[in-house]
């Protein structure tokens, strides 16, 4: 026998060998009908599989969190089985659930098209209605190795676990696969879903590996649910940053150019130039001080800050002139470390905080590339703070609490915090592990201190130190690192970096990197997604487009209130095209800027100005005085 503790506090005994399923049924029927798997000593079980162990579970039903991944996990076994039948000599890579739904990576022997995802969608409402069950097996590695033989993927896989492990394996039908679990018990379960597209994806991630081809989908649990979320992605399409970025005249991607190396047209150019105003500013009452260094380092530079040992793949290659070996600045630490050097520093001059709007090169694989998400080129405002042990948790606090500011102005969402921490078997650390230990305690330390949620990410630390990175959820449902906080003991080590202490002798500062707010380019893409296109006023290129009704008579008023508007450093834009009304007003709605200003005989006569803000049909009649204090009172509220 063994006894089941259920979260209400109730005991319950069942035989050994109980399922999920028939705990779930001996309670209610209707409890089973909803039952997904089920939490057993902390781990995902299927419906099916036996318990043969005292435990405390917690059911899974549909109304749960975790019940939409053991679908949609199922679901993504469901396509494998079916691309099997379909093509026989496919191999397959690993297919986990996501956020909102599932992919699989997979070797077909053939380049599949976009019209196979209609044949596979077929296939697996096939086998669904087969009611297939989906069952656990295990093994040993040899054997494991033995079965798997024939698929190159799922034989490394295995041959990565440890040799003690024993291997887990779910069969439906003629199709197994590799996996740990859970599952929902049966192919009669994954009813409703949708393939969704079709993408490259290198094995592993790595870029020198085969390149696979990785499905999407998606699973639900009723046909409303499904089209609900289809509506969503639907929406998506309208937000998507490529879409608006052409639309609306902001940037532009050519291979001429250069693969992932944006231009920046005058409307995105002008958001950019605004956002750099506007973080400069915030840095400076915060104590900042700014600096410019090359975009080119030394080899020897990258050398001495260990870049070049721990990111040189991620590097553009190297320029040889005059004896001299240089490379595209990868990131800005090593120059600022230099710059630290040019003077004597006492305890007295610390902090010192310096920031750059800087721009940096790094050579992502072309496959990788997506719009300005991810580019070789990015210009980010990037920061060390170089500062005393005692003043490393206020420093850390104050960066942590600006960057929340300042997200909460773009009208982001944080979606969690990440405390990054090393990782002794990924071999990519420094390695003095007192330096490690005082830095991530202290680290744990400032986030209990300020009552911050956090989860922990083994392994994901930079080289030299830990770091609090912040994630935020775009509006296209990407959970992207918005911000860093970073603690660095190593760097000051290898640069030599020293201030005169209170007691005369020479101490190690301590660097603290910050990123503020992405690089400009992946938060360019997140605006675009955020706002529709539709910028805030404080952030739009055009804030007012001025239209004349006619050239010949009002063109003198038009100009004259464009002129008034830059001196008043608005963004005004007069349109002088010989186009009939309706087309400049549509125009101007297109590029959605916040105010229309369209000027006839009324306005002059009465020198005032006639307004339509964007999304609005009412048009309103004010002063020029009153026009302006609107502008500007709403450009204040926005951004404080």
């Amino acid at each position: 026998m063994i006894k089941i503790t259920f979260p209400d506090g109730n005991n319950k005994e069942f035989e050994q060998g109980v399922s999920i399923e028939l705990i779930a049924g001996s309670i209610s029927s209707s409890l089973r009908k909803v039952s997904v798997a089920g939490i057993v000593n902390g781990e995902l079980y299927d419906l099916n599989r036996p318990i043969n162990e005292d435990a405390e579970i917690r059911i899974i039903t549909k109304k749960d969190r975790e019940a939409f991944e053991v679908l949609n996990h199922s679901a993504a076994h469901l396509l494998a089985q079916a691309v099997k039948r379909l093509f026989p000599d496919a191999k397959f890579g690993v297919g986990p659930a996501i956020r909102e739904g599932f992919y699989y990576d997979i070797d077909a022997g053939v380049q599949l098209r976009e019209e196979d995802l209609i044949k596979i969608e077929k296939m697996m409402k096939r086998i669904s209605q087969e009611q297939v069950q989906i069952t656990r097996s295990e093994m040993p590695r040899a054997e494991a190795l033995e079965f798997f033989k024939d698929d190159k993927y799922k034989v490394e896989l295995i041959s990565d676990l440890p040799e003690d492990e024993i291997i887990s394996l779910y069969t439906q039908g003629e199709f197994t696969d590799l996996c740990k679990g859970g599952h929902i018990g049966s192919t009669k379960n994954v009813r409703v879903f949708k393939l969704l597209a079709l993408a490259g994806a290198y094995w592993r991630g790595d870029s020198k590996r085969e390149q696979l081809q990785r499905i999407y989908g998606t699973a639900w649990y009723s046909e409303d649910a499904l089209k609900e979320h289809l509506q969503i992605l639907e929406e998506r399409k309208e937000r998507d940053h490529r879409k608006l970025g052409k639309e609306l005249k902001i940037f532009e991607l050519n291979n001429d150019a250069g693969q992932g190396l944006a231009m920046w047209l005058p409307n995105g150019y002008t958001v950019r130039k605004v956002l750099e105003d506007w973080v400069y500013k915030l840095e400076r009452k915060a104590g900042y001080q700014h600096v410019s260094t090359p975009m080119v380092g030394t080899k020897k530079l990258y050398e001495i800050s260990g870049h070049w040992a721990n990111y040189r793949e991620n590097m553009f290659p190297v320029m040889e002139r005059d004896g001299e070996t240089f490379v595209l600045r990868p990131m800005s630490c090593p120059h600022h470390m230099l710059i630290y050097k040019t003077d004597i520093r006492s305890y007295r001059d610390l902090p010192i905080r310096y920031a750059e709007i800087v721009t940096q090169h790094r050579y992502e694989a072309s496959g990788s590339l997506t719009g300005l998400e991810r580019v070789r080129a990015m210009t980010l405002t990037d920061a060390h703070l170089f500062v005393r042990k005692d003043q490393i948790k206020q420093e850390v606090k104050d960066a942590y609490y600006l960057i929340l500011a300042a997200i909460k102005t773009l009208g982001l969402e944080i979606e969690y915090i990440e405390l990054a921490l090393r990782d002794d078997k990924k071999g990519k650390f420094h390695d003095n592990i007192e330096l490690w230990n005082e830095a991530e305690q202290m680290m744990k330390e400032i986030l209990a201190e300020e009552k911050i949620e956090y989860t922990e990410m083994k392994g994901e630390a930079a080289f030299y130190g830990p770091k609090i990175d912040v994630q935020v959820r775009t509006a296209m449902g990407h959970v992207i690192t918005m911000s860093t906080v970073q603690l660095d003991f190593l760097l000051p080590d290898r640069f030599d970096l020293t201030y005169i202490g209170n007691d005369g002798e020479k101490h190690r500062p301590v660097v603290i990197h910050r990123g503020f707010v992405s690089t400009w380019e992946r938060l360019m893409s997140i605006l675009l997604e955020q706002y529709k296109g539709a910028f805030p006023t404080w952030l739009a290129p055009i804030q007012i487009k001025v239209i004349p009704v006619s050239l010949e008579v009002h063109a003198d008023y038009a100009k004259k209130l464009n002129s008034l508007f830059i001196d008043e450093d608005l963004r005004s834009e007069l349109d002088m095209r010989e186009e009939k009304l309706g087309y400049k007003i549509r125009d101007a709605q297109t590029l959605k800027i916040p105010y229309q200003l369209v000027v006839g005989d009324n306005e002059v006569d009465s020198n005032q100005v006639t307004y339509r803000k964007y999304g609005q049909k009412e048009q309103v009649t004010v002063s020029v005085e009153e026009f302006i204090l609107l502008i500007k009172q709403e450009v204040k509220n926005q951004i404080n």
